[in-house]
């Protein structure tokens, strides 16, 4: 139910929790702190509706690229996905049953963008600008996920372009495309995704590519009904399959990570799988990576390629330089006339404006402090120094290049309750994490991160302008789990409480168990 229907979120005021973002984080975070009793909960959404990327992802062909049992909360198994690789509308009905199901979406407060978010050191508090209101909270978690801000070029011109423009993640349902000159600029993972869909109904598409993903076969296929009967009736046997599930991919990293020469087999089947649809040489040459594989995520299609040999599309590689009234220009003079301008040109990551409007005890953003300092980062993805009782969900180095970051959401929210744990069993009113232990975490991982195939160079958007990996965990899920699994007060400084202890109040929420070692996932 959308915010127009349901106006029932709590008012603005003081929080014991708030949450910016109701997305898979946003909502699993609030589910579980619900399930031991923390019912003083408020979840900021900037949209009218929950959902994060899964709400705002609609373009045709939207896909999940991890396997669906994966791809979702341990706590609340799905047995009735309909396909080993969930579509966009069944994740996102999927999180909105999790939050009704969980007790989470009376706590969700709709049309409250923050604006900004300003720690006071002698209230101990965070003071919340939003666009609905000033909200103040003991504990601000921060769940708006890093890709949630779409990243479009700035390119020369593009003001007087006379026809429509838009980017994969706003797509404009209300365009019709029909018989249009189209140009998608752009080949990364919703692009490869979207191009076969629209790529039949209009006059010419024109693709921009600035490097070749690497795309392999997608094992995608329908799960039976007698499949979801079984795993309604034995949950272990779901249980088991997401297990299966998840070390197959944690195989991967072997060779993303640690054994770069063992990619020489996805290597030589994303080849194959190129070869056997692209006939065409010099298309062929053109979709060839010159990277080596996993540098960028490894791309899942069976209809890109295909897409790509239809005698109404055009493969351009030749660079970007500027937007005319009815036309792309490229680098090397060559002009593309074009109706519509679809932007498949991803997120800003390493540069998200949340960490803007993020001010901490200093009085600095947390992006200024990164920007001074040695670049983006966080204590086990999660905290930062300057930032008290601030926790970061799918912050610095949880994205993976393999694997479900659902995984990791779930490790932090056992990190972010058991340090509420901590703080109430001190009697404390704020923690910090410390500058050394800050320090020595981000360097031994930036060091783990060098000998990696995703630091080999190949401009992916894991790298920041300084060439640093902000973005990626190292190696296996399960050493985050196991870093994450128990709250290290010796890592963190604490301030004393100088008001009342705040107590829980409220009625029992639905039981709520995560999965606590990585050989159940």
């Amino acid at each position: 139910m959308s915010a127009e229907h349901d106006r029932s979120g709590p008012e603005p005021g003081h929080h014991r929790v708030a949450i910016i973002g109701a997305g898979f984080a946003g909502i699993g975070m609030a589910a579980r702190l619900l399930a031991v009793g923390h019912r003083d909960v408020v979840i900021l959404e900037r949209a009218a509706d929950l959902g994060g990327t899964w709400r705002d992802n609609s373009y045709p062909g939207c896909q999940c690229d991890v396997p669906s049992h994966l791809y979702s909360y341990s706590f609340a198994p799905n047995p009735d996905w309909s396909r080993s690789f969930a579509d966009q509308h069944e994740i996102f009905a999927y999180l909105r049953s999790c939050a009704e199901r969980f007790g989470v979406t009376p706590h969700i407060r709709y049309g409250a963008e923050l604006l900004e978010a300003r720690w006071d050191d002698v209230a101990r508090r965070w003071h919340l600008d939003t666009a609905a209101g000033a909200y103040t909270a003991d504990v601000l978690v921060v769940g708006s996920g890093p890709l949630s801000e779409p990243s479009i070029p700035d390119l020369p011109g593009i003001e007087r372009f006379a026809g429509t423009t838009f980017h994969s993640a706003c797509w404009d349902h209300d365009h019709d495309l029909r018989g249009e000159r189209v140009a998608v600029v752009g080949t990364g993972a919703s692009a490869i995704q979207f191009v076969p869909r629209i790529q039949p109904l209009v006059d010419h598409l024109t693709v921009f590519q600035r490097s070749a993903p690497w795309i392999v076969p997608r094992p995608d296929r329908p799960i039976g009904e007698r499949t979801k009967a079984r795993y309604r009736r034995y949950p272990l046997l779901q249980k088991a399959a997401r297990t299966a599930i998840y070390w197959n991919r944690e195989l991967l990293v072997f060779g993303l990570a640690k054994h770069p020469r063992l990619m020489r087999l996805p290597e030589k089947v994303a080849r194959t799988h190129l070869e056997q649809q692209v006939t065409d040489p010099a298309l062929r040459a053109a979709l060839t990576p010159d990277y080596a594989i996993g540098c960028k995520r490894i791309l899942l299609s069976d209809e890109y390629y295909p897409a790509l040999t239809r005698p109404n599309v055009d493969l351009v590689t030749d660079a970007v330089a500027e937007v005319r009234e009815h036309s792309i220009v490229t680098r090397s003079g060559s002009e593309h006339a074009v109706d519509t301008i679809i932007w498949g040109t991803g997120f800003a990551v390493t540069d998200h404006p949340m960490y803007r409007r993020l001010i901490g005890r200093s009085g600095r953003s947390m992006f200024d402090g990164w920007s001074s300092g040695t670049g983006v980062g966080a204590y086990k993805g999660t905290t930062v120094v300057d930032f008290p009782n601030l926790f970061l969900l799918a912050g610095p180095n949880t994205g993976l290049g393999h694997s479900s970051i659902v995984f990791m959401l779930e490790s932090q929210f056992a990190y972010v309750l058991d340090a509420l744990a901590h703080l109430d069993r001190r009697g404390a009113a704020a923690l910090e994490v410390r500058p050394d232990a800050y320090r020595t975490f981000n360097d031994e991982l930036h060091d783990e991160l060098d000998g990696t195939v995703w630091n080999a160079g190949c401009g992916s958007w894991y790298l920041d302008e300084r060439g640093r990996n902000p973005t990626l965990w190292p190696g296996f899920t399960w050493r985050f789990r196991l870093a994450t699994r128990r709250f290290d007060a010796d890592a963190y400084s604490f301030v004393p409480r100088t008001q009342p202890v705040w107590h829980d109040r409220g009625v029992a929420r639905p039981s709520i168990t995560s999965d606590a070692v990585p050989t159940t996932t």
